[in-house]
């Protein structure tokens, strides 16, 4: 069904109240800032407002937006709180992300309102991926996605508009044209300036709109809403507009002329708007007189709730970092007897319960389908699962693990495969600026269910760009969870841990261990967070993951060989990283090597011998040992590949090193002490 914009007089008279709305608040922010109430950027939406308030008009209460850092006009125009806006702004617990994500973060999960992202581009691939969780749900909603003209730069706007062509998705992309990348102007950066022609080349119905006219804009909006629920994929509206005011607050305006800025103000929106109504005689006076007294009593009521909010009690600091235990997902059916079977076909049967369980898990990535995958590991699961759930992306490591985050907040439990740990790289905005963040900034609104798996490690000579172990930059950041499946056994059951967490989740899989047999049980090993003894022993602590840990256990049977009994720990988790077994083995070992396949400098292997070090010190009977990976970017000769990363020689040097240090001896009891 085909609808069409109705303007009448009322209609018109709120468009109008909507915008002034946003005039009012904005200048008043302004105002604020300058006074300090308001801190950090503040990017003001005065010039704009005809684009937020023409399109929010249009849409449905279930339709979701992702917005900008310049979103307070998408936040009034949706229908948030005026006063739940400013008390963000003003980092108090009664703001709508509860203070957490100030001015460039506004959340309000009630309607849909997914935030603003102070990432350049960084909301296109959620917004698609909330499109993608739409579709394979059946709702009727769409996804709107607002960013400036700015983005079209950025490598995640071309992956966003592709895929949600390629998938047929159902998104609205609003480019907010206001003619300014900060201070460049977009002829300067750009060789094509228009963009609505740069979304036609990837097959997608755009075109550009008056963004100073509301009416205008809405009409748009409601034509690219009616193809768009038809089922025909996604639309997109150039909005040419124009901002008012600086990029930020900080900004001097050197770019432009205030010749320039007064001729676009003669035709602002607000000003449009009026004088057309009082040409028709549609408007009087007294009635702008009325509304703007509304207006600014109801922006007096706001700075009210703003000022009378509580500040976080810094206890509750840690609070958003990750969701409620209780909040954990439906436990994946597991069917896996007592077996002896290769690595790689124990991530493969983890992956086959995982989609057998759940019909919104799905995996996705480069060649996971019909190639069936890089390492063969999902293999012959698209014939099993079919396209829709064994999902081939192009390569655009940033839009598909982006899509993958935006799907989750959608309601979808995705597992999303990166071919390698290098090229994770090109994903690291998505993964540390919106997976690990989007909970915390929206003060505990929106939570992340997302697996990443990813190969990792050297030692079939790929050289420099296929052979690191980078584990240790996602363990740094709050809010990931990651882990290191060393055995069969945990090769087959983390992925059900890890889907049955309400967060992300990390998992990397090292390509040493893909093609080695070993044995796997109807049971997991231990709880997904919790590091395992895999080895007894009394007399040293040595504490390993991932692919390190056969070298681990040959060094250990090495050792006992000539009488040292070497406790062997695999770490698992890397975050939240199992302190509590460390301590208790070196406490009891009073010694310890790590072996780590990371380089020396900044290192798990480092952050580990701290934890020793603050926690178990007076313990120890000799310095912590480390084994890491030369400092050198992994070669590719065979020879010098394997000198670079830990061995099992070096392991029982380090080991034989921390045994040949002498105790500490009382001297009064003739007694070892370890400080008890």
């Amino acid at each position: 069904m085909t609808n069409r914009l109705h303007v009448n007089r009322q209609h018109l008279l709120e468009q109008l109240r909507q915008m002034l709305r946003i005039r009012r608040f904005e200048e008043k922010c302004a105002e604020l800032y300058a006074a300090e109430k308001i801190r950090g950027f503040l990017h003001l939406y005065i010039g704009e407002e005809a684009i937020a308030v023409g399109v929010m008009s249009a849409l449905s209460p279930d339709d979701q937006i992702v917005a900008t850092y310049r979103e307070h006009g998408h936040a009034l125009a949706r229908g948030m709180e005026m006063g739940s806006i400013l008390a963000e702004m003003y980092g108090r617990s009664n703001g709508c992300s509860r203070g957490r994500g100030g001015s460039m973060h506004l959340f309000d999960k009630q309607r849909h309102f997914y935030g603003g992202n102070a990432i350049v581009g960084g909301g296109l691939p959620l917004a698609t991926g909330l499109a993608m969780a739409n579709k394979k749900m059946q709702r009727d909603a769409v996804a709107v996605c607002f960013f400036g003209e700015g983005a079209v730069a950025e490598g995640e706007f071309h992956e966003s508009l592709n895929l949600a062509a390629l998938w047929q998705l159902p998104v609205l992309f609003i480019c907010e044209n206001n003619r300014y990348a900060m201070g460049t102007a977009l002829n300067l950066s750009e060789s094509e300036t228009n963009i609505a022609r740069k979304a036609q080349s990837y097959g997608i119905n755009a075109v550009q709109v008056d963004g100073m006219n509301v009416v205008d804009t809405e009409a748009a909006t409601i034509k690219a809403l009616d193809y768009i629920r038809q089922g025909n994929g996604p639309y997109f509206l150039e909005c040419q507009t124009y901002r008012f005011r600086g990029h930020s607050s900080f900004d001097a305006q050197l770019y432009r002329d205030k010749a320039e800025i007064a001729l676009w103000e003669e035709k602002g929106p607000v000003k449009r708007l009026i004088e057309w109504l009082q040409k028709n005689s549609h408007f009087q006076d007294q009635e702008l007189v009325a509304m703007e007294a509304e207006i600014a009593q109801e922006i007096e009521m706001a700075i009210n709730v703003a000022e009378a909010g509580a500040q976080e009690p810094v206890e509750n600091l840690g609070q958003f970092v990750y969701s409620d235990p209780s909040h954990s997902l439906a436990p994946i059916i597991n069917t896996q007897q007592d077996a002896e079977i290769t690595y790689r076909e124990a991530l493969r049967y983890g992956l086959s319960d995982a989609l057998n369980s759940d019909p919104r898990i799905f995996l996705m990535g480069e060649d996971v389908g019909h190639y069936g995958g890089c390492y063969a590991v999902s293999k012959g699961l698209i014939g099993e699962f079919g396209p829709d759930r064994v999902i081939d992306t192009p390569l655009c490591e940033s839009g598909f693990v982006g899509v993958g985050i935006g799907a989750a907040l959608g309601g979808m439990r995705p597992i999303v495969e990166v071919m390698t740990v290098n090229f994770s790289l090109l994903a690291m905005d998505q993964i540390i600026n919106s997976a690990a963040t989007l909970l915390h900034m929206s003060g505990g609104q929106f939570n992340v269910p997302l697996v990443i798996r990813m190969a990792c490690g050297a030692g079939k000579q790929l050289a420099a760009q296929h052979s690191h172990s980078w584990e240790n930059f996602y363990a740094h950041v709050p809010g990931l969870k990651v882990l290191s499946p060393a055995t069969h056994n945990d090769a087959r059951h983390m992925l059900g841990f890890a889907l049955t967490d309400p967060d992300p989740v990390l998992i990397f899989e090292h390509v040493m261990l893909l093609n080695d047999s070993g044995p796997v049980s109807e049971e997991p090993d231990g709880p997904m967070n919790k590091a395992l003894i895999r080895r007894e022993g009394t007399d040293i602590s040595l504490i390993t993951y991932g692919g390190s840990l056969a070298k681990v256990h040959q060094a250990a049977e090495a050792l006992s060989q000539e009488g040292i009994s070497a406790e062997v720990i695999d770490l698992r988790s890397l975050r939240p990283l199992d302190s509590q077994t460390i301590v208790a083995s070196v406490s009891k070992t009073h010694r310890a090597v790590i072996i780590d396949e990371g380089w020396y400098t900044g290192s798990l292997a480092g952050e580990i011998s701290a934890i020793i070090m603050e926690q178990a010190f007076w313990h120890l009977d000799a310095p912590v040992g480390r084994v890491c990976s030369q400092e050198v970017p992994i070669p590719y000769p065979q020879h010098l590949e394997q000198a670079a990363i830990p061995q099992a020689q070096q392991i029982i040097a380090a080991a034989k090193e921390a045994l040949a240090m002498p105790p500490t001896w009382d001297s009064n009891t003739g007694s070892r002490n370890h400080g008890q």
